[in-house]
């Protein structure tokens, strides 16, 4: 038997989908949610708990709205966004990148979903005796996707 804890965040941020067929190759935009389900690396802490819901609050729940809420996520080498940032006009260019998440992998749900899992939570979970396992992300309500940690 094991125990997890589930915890969800709303956020909104847009992408492009590099090689989608259809309109998701376009700038466009969602209202995320995600869940994020978190577990003991041992055992409960001596409360009984996996974690406190705040830790999960504060570690991941914020990272999301630092880093990712109201901004762009971009696949570092998607040269058409690349080339209308670099090639814009120096006032609009600061505005631009502040706007603009540049990431290491094209910005699918399921990317980013395995990317908060694998990148993410070892990053933010740190000295918390737990780990994040699983994200299940909403890009609309009739569509998700999940990345599930495998076992070690």
């Amino acid at each position: 038997m094991s125990f997890a804890i589930t915890r969800y965040h709303d956020f909104s941020c847009g992408h492009r989908v590099v090689g989608h067929e259809g309109k998701c190759k376009l700038l466009h935009g969602h209202n995320y949610r995600v869940y994020f389900e978190v577990q003991p690396v041992a055992d409960l802490d001596a409360v009984g708990r996996v974690v406190d819901f705040g830790v999960v609050k504060n570690l991941l729940c914020e990272w999301l709205e630092e880093n990712w809420d109201h901004k762009m996520i971009i696949w570092e080498n998607d040269s058409l966004v690349r080339n209308v940032v670099y090639g814009s006009p120096q006032a609009s260019t600061m505005l631009l990148m502040d706007s603009i998440v540049w990431v290491p992998f094209n910005p699918t749900a399921e990317n980013i979903a395995k990317h908060l899992v694998e990148v993410v939570g070892p990053q933010q979970l740190s000295g918390t005796e737990t780990e994040l396992v699983s994200v299940v992300i909403e890009e609309t309500r009739k569509c998700s996707a999940t990345y599930t940690k495998q076992g070690e």
